[in-house]
């Protein structure tokens, strides 16, 4: 039997750099695993949705959600668009975040900004969550951080319930850091990259992109859906643990 179709599912973003950088990370994914057939949705803005999608894919798939954390988009939006799938031909893997995997790709992107391996504390923004599971996930990804830098790693949102990237790094700054790096806790350009560049951080770094570590982390949680990811019912995915 041919392996499951890994149907990445992206957020969906107006940006067309935001665009091109999904679709280029998924050529990534194609070129580490020949032969493995990959193909891309999107929850909004952008087509195909989730359903156009599944409408073409020639049998069963694995739904990675490209995205850092869990939240609304994972536990609702996902179950709502796939919850008229016929049972059984649907895996649902985990978000991509938290993992050890982002925290390397943070790292190496923070160096790629300037940011010295002896630096200081580091800004982690992500795009922001009103959902206390996305929250909770952003700060494991900055505890992770922490660990792979060994440095202190503060929590910023660029939405929602505060402190903002730019008081964030304020803070620090008041605190008596000079230099505070900013490191973009998102997949992709598009809104929320453009609103970290108004702060004063020494260094800000770009979006995770097509890093080697997201390509790897991909195929790592496709590999964990695959495996251990429950078929959607009708009622909705089971999310795999």
């Amino acid at each position: 039997m041919s392996a499951p179709t890994l149907l990445a599912v992206a957020h969906g973003t107006r940006d067309e750099e935001g665009v091109r950088t999904v679709r280029a990370l998924l050529d990534e994914v194609r070129r580490t695993r020949p032969g493995l057939r990959v193909e891309l949705a999107w929850l909004s803005l952008v087509e195909p949705s989730v359903p156009q999608a599944l409408a073409s894919l020639p049998g069963p798939a694995v739904a990675v959600p490209l995205l850092l954390a869990r939240g609304y988009h994972v536990h609702a939006d996902l179950p709502a668009l796939l919850a008229d799938v016929s049972p059984g031909t649907v895996r649902v893997a985990p978000a991509l975040g938290p993992s050890p995997l982002l925290a390397d790709a943070l790292a190496a992107r923070l160096a790629e900004a300037g940011r010295p391996a002896d630096g200081g504390p580091v800004v982690l923004a992500a795009a922001g969550s009103s959902d206390p599971r996305a929250r909770a996930d952003t700060a494991e990804s900055a505890r992770l951080l922490s660990a792979r830098l060994h440095a202190p790693v503060a929590v910023a949102f660029a939405s929602g319930e505060g402190p903002s990237p730019a008081e964030a790094v304020a803070d620090l700054r008041a605190a008596g850091h000079a230099d505070v790096a900013l490191a973009a806790h998102l997949l992709a350009p598009g809104h929320f990259a453009r609103t970290l560049t108004g702060t004063d951080a020494r260094w800000t770094t770009a979006p995770l992109g097509t890093h080697p570590s997201v390509t790897e982390l991909v195929l790592r949680r496709y590999d964990e859906g695959a495996r251990a990811g429950r078929p959607v019912e009708a009622r909705g995915p089971v999310l795999a643990r």
